[in-house]
């Protein structure tokens, strides 16, 4: 495995990976339905936004996508403050590549950036593991604080690594 920049050339493959996902109703805040072509035009907008997106690839992959996750990292509206989202592919988790993503990102970070934060559901054990393990701290709960399509709520923790060298 490993990490390259996203190019326009990956939306489709990335979008068809990010849609298995999405479809699991468990990982991510997206929530199905969603079209590919919507979720294309989303990475457009972002690449476009200035957003720093990196790719997963298993270069031997035979019988599935080459593309088998994603990070995302972008400005939120605080100086300093960036904060970031990603994904796996069911069967490529548990296998080294989130932590792959995570540190390309912190590699990428401008110097400027003092903070990098996330948001995370309580559920998902292992995400936090990981976070957790690259430096990233428990900072909140967000009680209730998404409301679902079938109308039920979700929490999502905060966490985030602080940069004491950009202070």
């Amino acid at each position: 495995m490993r990490v390259r920049p996203v190019t326009e050339a990956d939306f489709e493959e990335l979008a068809r990976g990010l849609k298995i996902v999405v479809d699991e109703k468990r990982w991510v805040a997206i929530q199905p339905p969603v079209s590919e072509t919507e979720l294309v035009e989303r990475m457009r907008e972002r690449l476009a936004e200035g957003r720093l997106l990196f790719a997963l690839e298993d270069p031997d992959a035979e019988d599935g996508p080459a593309l088998i996750g994603h990070i995302d990292l972008h400005r939120t509206r605080i100086d300093g403050v960036w904060a970031l989202g990603m994904w796996i592919l069911p069967g490529a988790r548990g296998k080294g590549g989130g932590r792959m993503l995570l540190e390309a990102a912190i590699d990428a970070r401008p110097m400027d950036v003092h903070k990098i934060e996330l948001e995370v559901w309580p559920h998902n054990e292992a995400a936090i593991a990981l976070y957790e393990r690259l430096g990233f701290e428990r900072e909140g709960l967000r009680r209730d604080h998404y409301r679902r399509r079938d109308g039920r709520l979700h929490s999502s923790m905060i966490m985030a690594r602080l940069f004491p060298e950009a202070f």
